[in-house]
């Protein structure tokens, strides 16, 4: 009878024995013989696993929007300062072959900008450049090349203009060239002359 009794108290304790050993496989806790207490096998004091470090962030590529060769960034868009001189209209024309237009002037700072530049590439007082301004459609209508009016309040004519004068014997003077010679009054540097008479040009576009 004894001897029953501790036999099914041995096979008792060899089943909690399995179990428990099988208990911490399940867990990845690594059992040291002869030792009551376990540790896990990773290392870590209170987690079953090991925990891993996420994958560091992708670096992403970052794209910097130039100029093309030969135009000149500034404010977010890009210059283009022709010195073969032509007509208003032929010197619009080649600006939109080249993806531009001609300048429309939006701000002082752009203004101040423009004329430092043709400060250096203005020869003499007449040395002039195109801008994208004309009331040749309405006579004192003057609009910008995107079909803008132009906003009273942001004006740079030199005093006493336009003043309608041709200079080539046309009727009328119905679109606009600036300077930064002699004649230019501080940022008052645009005045009025026939569209058809031969200058130098400034293209504008947006940063590719």
């Amino acid at each position: 009878m004894f001897h029953f009794c501790f036999l099914q108290l041995f096979c008792k304790s060899k089943q909690n024995s399995f179990r428990n050993h099988n208990f911490y496989l399940f867990l990845n806790i690594d059992i040291k013989p002869g030792s009551r207490t376990s540790t896990p096998a990773c290392g870590c004091p209170k987690c079953p696993t090991c925990p891993t470090c996420p994958p560091p962030p992708a670096v992403k590529s970052e794209t910097f929007l130039t100029c093309e060769p030969g135009w000149e960034p500034h404010g977010g868009n890009c210059y283009y300062f022709s010195t073969s001189k032509s007509s208003w209209t032929d010197s619009r024309r080649s600006c939109t072959d080249l993806g531009s237009d001609l300048v429309k002037i939006d701000s002082r700072e752009e203004q101040m900008f423009l004329l430092e530049r043709l400060r250096v590439l203005m020869k003499d007082d007449e040395d002039m450049f195109w801008i994208g301004l004309t009331d040749s459609v309405e006579e004192g209508k003057w609009i910008w090349v995107d079909g803008s009016p132009q906003d009273k309040s942001l004006t740079f004519w030199k005093d006493g203009e336009p003043d309608n004068a041709s200079k080539d014997g046309a009727a009328s003077a119905d679109c606009a060239r600036m300077s930064n010679k002699i004649e230019a009054q501080g940022l008052k540097s645009w005045f009025d002359i026939s569209c058809n008479y031969p200058l130098k040009s400034i293209c504008e576009k947006q940063l590719d």
